[in-house]
């Protein structure tokens, strides 16, 4: 195990290298002047002034000297300024990440809470009408885009009903009003997760129940619940597993879209805000967040398979 895991992080190694130069040369490519940006509101800057802020930045060197520095300041823990507020990258991310984990985590937990037990009671009530109307709300959700289900959800149940509040995070330390923000994000981000999270359980649970082992159960005696529980579901569970553990990138860059439309913070926000911005810095150290937390969420789902099946060794 110890060396399968130390394998799959030097793996890695070229992957975050790659995400650190797709991240440099991105925002470079995009259209705008960081100065510029930065002087906007001022009226009757001098190109002289222009050209100061550009040096102070570091963006007036050619691109592959920005990128040798950049590269080496990342690899040592330095991610840089923000030139917006002229903050370490580092701070503004960790002050920023506890939110976007919260809702990061209400979505995986919203989703695996209602995409698996309706993924399990399709594949057991196969074609009648609660399989129908799960698979339907599945790929309706599916096909949505979470913003518009966002929106959807602030108009009905926030704007209507009153329900729920519209926008922001709540009061920091008051868990109710936490946890009240919380509702609508977690019901917009794993939306989709859910849908996809029921199409593969059922689908994984089909597949089973028409293994002969869990003939062999039924044949002995063994209660339905035995057989879904016991035989069943954790035989399915590796490919339900697999999806949710992928899904995670997804629920990590739906935050993005999800923050913005509810003005909630967090680091969806943050790198939305610096792209507008031009804040290099801000852009690039927040995609490299992203991408190691992707990383680290996948290596722990591999992980997790052997504790799931025993019979998965790793060598």
């Amino acid at each position: 195990m110890t060396s399968y895991i130390a394998r799959r992080f030097l793996i890695t190694i070229p992957t975050i290298l790659g995400v650190i130069t797709l991240a440099f040369l991105m925002i470079r490519l995009a259209p705008g002047d960081p100065a510029e940006l930065m002087m906007g509101d001022y009226v009757g800057i001098s190109a002289e002034v222009l050209e100061d802020l550009r040096r102070k930045l570091g963006v007036d060197r050619p691109v592959h000297e920005q990128y040798v520095l950049y590269l080496t300041s990342v690899l040592t823990g330095d991610f840089g300024k923000s030139f917006r507020n002229n903050q370490p990258v580092l701070e503004e991310i960790a002050s920023q990440l506890p939110f976007t984990f919260q809702l990061a985590v209400a979505g995986v937990v919203f989703a695996i809470l209602l995409g698996v037990p309706a993924g399990v009671i399709s594949a057991l009530w196969r074609n009648s009408w609660i399989d129908y109307i799960a698979t339907s709300v599945a790929m309706i959700w599916v096909s949505s885009p979470s913003f518009w289900f966002a929106i959807l959800l602030i108009y009905v149940f926030a704007f209507m009903l009153g329900w729920f509040p519209i926008f922001g995070a709540g009061t920091p330390g008051d868990w109710r009003s936490l946890g009240i923000h919380l509702v609508l994000p977690a019901i917009a981000v794993g939306a989709r997760s859910a849908a996809l999270i029921t199409r593969i359980t059922r689908s994984a649970m089909l597949d089973v129940l028409n293994q002969d082992y869990v003939r062999t159960a039924r044949a002995k005696g063994v209660s339905e619940g035995g057989v879904v529980n016991k035989h069943a579901f954790r035989n399915a569970a590796i490919p339900i597993m697999t999806v949710v553990g992928l899904d995670i990138a997804y629920l990590l860059s739906g935050t993005v879209i999800i923050e913005t439309v509810f003005s909630r913070p967090g680091l969806g926000k943050l790198v939305i805000d610096a792209i507008f911005a031009r804040d290099f810095p801000s852009v690039q150290g927040g995609i490299v967040v992203f991408a190691l937390i992707v990383l680290m969420v996948n290596l722990l789902v591999d992980v997790s398979y052997a504790v799931i099946d025993p019979r998965i060794r790793y060598t």
